[in-house]
């Protein structure tokens, strides 16, 4: 019911979806530009016209929040540290396991890894898929059409450069216009 109601809500704003949920049962999903905290709602409300609900990672401060943290747990958060930078490698390892060790999984991961401009993207997103064996796919918010758009599957080639292959994923989004222009994907 309340899928239903977020879904009708959505419309009523004028969002839109392009594009449909891959036929697949694992899967990394990037989105980007990430340029506000409403991406979380624009997000979310595309999770309930599309009909699925995928992991998604985010700061393990938000979970302390008494009913902030059961809200994001309850809709597929998984916290995590971002302040201690050796632990980055252990939680790419950690998030391949999940997709090994289960049937299905879907995991939602905003590359920039912030809400402002950063020249460098998170890799976290690639060595997952790379390491788990799971396709990538691109997921756009433009504020200027109020569209998400969704794209085919990208299987990343064995044995590519990474920053080469992560360059050719960031001209992907650059046509989209996020909610913060000045801090969109360059």
């Amino acid at each position: 019911m309340i899928s239903f109601i977020l879904a009708r809500l959505y419309k009523f704003f004028g969002w839109k979806v392009d594009g449909k949920k891959p036929d697949l049962k694992k899967y990394v999903i990037i989105v980007a530009p990430h340029t506000s905290n409403w991406d979380f709602f624009v997000g979310w409300g595309a999770r309930n016209v599309i009909g699925f609900h995928p992991n998604f990672l985010a700061k393990k401060e938000l979970f302390k929040i008494p009913l902030v943290g059961l809200f994001l747990k309850s809709i597929g958060g998984v916290p995590v540290d971002r302040k201690n930078k050796r632990k980055s490698t252990q939680l790419v390892d950690q998030v391949v396991d999940l997709f090994k060790t289960r049937e299905e999984f879907v995991m939602t991961i905003t590359p920039e890894g912030t809400r402002s401009y950063s020249p460098r993207w998170k890799t976290g997103f690639y060595r997952i898929a790379v390491k788990a064996e799971v396709p990538i796919v691109k997921i756009g918010f433009d504020y200027a059409t109020k569209t998400v758009f969704i794209d085919e599957p990208y299987n990343p080639p064995a044995g590519a450069d990474m920053d080469t292959e992560i360059e050719k994923i960031k001209d992907y989004f650059r046509k989209f216009t996020g909610k913060n222009p000045e801090d969109g994907v360059k």
